[in-house]
Formats: structure tokens, sequence, C-alpha cells
């Protein structure tokens, strides 16, 4: 099983992310991930996220999203996560705004372990004390901290 912390970073955990809309998130996101993973595009990485919101909302309601898609030129998962200084609207199942966004990009020939990534992050979100961690951590380090902390707690 992929552990989350061998995906995620600190670098790629941010606290007070300026969101404005769920583009602008997106964006972000891109740049982060393109500055923090060399060879990985910034636009590819937009554009596969925004094709795959158009497929469907990635918004899974109490907040959270988990953008994720596959990715050419991807070797291995990369993950990023975000709480935004304000809730955006994301067309979320639940019509509630986002502001924790769990991103994770897969390799073009995603298995069963990447899909299995996908439901550790979201059974991870879907506990309501892990959002209220999430939501409180102050610093990079701190917001990563608490998906390590949860990840040794299982």
């Amino acid at each position: 099983m992929i552990r989350l912390e061998t995906i995620l970073t600190p670098g790629r955990s941010l606290v007070n992310v300026p969101g404005g809309s769920k583009k602008r998130a997106l964006e972000k996101v891109a740049n982060l991930i393109a500055e923090q993973v060399p060879e990985l595009e910034m636009q590819d990485v937009f554009d596969k996220l925004i094709a795959r919101e158009k497929l469907g909302s990635t918004g899974f309601g109490n907040g959270i999203a988990i953008p994720h898609c596959r990715l050419e030129g991807c070797t291995a998962p990369v993950s990023a996560l975000l709480h935004l200084d304000a809730p955006i609207d994301y067309d979320a199942i639940d019509g509630a705004p986002v502001d924790l966004l769990f991103v994770l990009l897969v390799p073009e020939a995603a298995t069963d372990a990447h899909l299995e990534l996908l439901r550790q992050i979201a059974s991870m979100l879907d506990r309501k004390e892990v959002r209220d961690r999430l939501r409180a951590a102050d610093s990079s380090e701190a917001l990563f901290q608490v998906v390590l902390d949860v990840q040794n707690e299982h």
C-alpha cells in the first residue's frame, strides 16, 4: 500500500492559500506542483484537472474537494494539500463551499494502488475530527503533520 506521506511533502502542503474561484484554486495547485516536480508542466496539470472537473465536480461535501487526474509524464503519484483562506464555490455534491483541497495526480497507466490512494484520502477526509485538525493547522508543516499523524493512527 502506498502511504500518503510518500507522495505529499511539507512544500506541497499550504495554508491560507488565496482561493477566489475553483479555476484559480486549481491554477494555484498546478503552479505549486510544477514548481516542486520539475518533470510536470503547469499547463498540463491545470488542463487535466479542469478536464476532470468537467466530467463531474470532485467536491465531496463537508468543504472538501479531491481534484485528481491521470497525467502523461507523471511517473509516480504526486499529491498536494491546500487549505484556502476562504471557502470557494466548487459545485460540490452537498452544495457547500470548499476550503480544503487534497490533490492527487497519478501516472497515465493508473493501477488499483492509485484507486486505493484515492479511497485512503476520501476516507481520511470523511472524518470530522481530521477535517477540524487540518483546518486548525497554522503552517505548512502543521498541515503536513496532521496527515502524518492520521496515517500513523491506523
